[in-house]
């Protein structure tokens, strides 16, 4: 029985669909993070920069990439870029956040823009648009 269980459990951790939040403020990161553990069924994973996030998509296969516009050493720009070029991250849905949002470079690329400061309602609803 106990594998059963097991087996069951592997089942719909399989099924949980993974968001990579990449914030450089922490306390933003975590009001985020604790948002969508909240209200949502998803599983939030914070790093703070765009080289960490480079290195946590060979670990895990995010299904939503949220992204900071103004990180430390590599914008959001440049890493929805560098994401998007990774064969299995194409077609991944991204959400950009910022209080200057770049919106003439956003055109012509496949990136919900949100301002800062983020409504938080708005952003659960964004996420199960792009999810549902």
């Amino acid at each position: 029985m106990v594998q059963d269980d097991e087996h069951q459990s592997t089942k719909e951790h399989v099924r949980i669909k993974t968001i990579l939040v990449v914030e450089d403020d922490t306390g933003i990161g975590e009001v985020l993070v604790q948002a969508i553990l909240q209200e949502t069924s998803y599983l939030p994973v914070l790093v703070a920069n765009g080289f960490e996030a480079l290195n946590t998509v060979k670990n895990i296969r995010p299904h939503l990439f949220i992204l900071d516009y103004k990180l430390p050493r590599m914008n959001g720009l440049d890493l929805y870029e560098q994401l998007h070029h990774i064969k299995e991250f194409a077609e991944t849905p991204t959400i950009m956040m910022s209080a200057q949002l770049p919106k003439k470079e956003l055109g012509g690329r496949a990136i919900l823009g949100m301002e800062k400061p983020i409504d938080i309602d708005d952003l659960l609803q964004a996420i199960d648009r792009l999810l549902g």
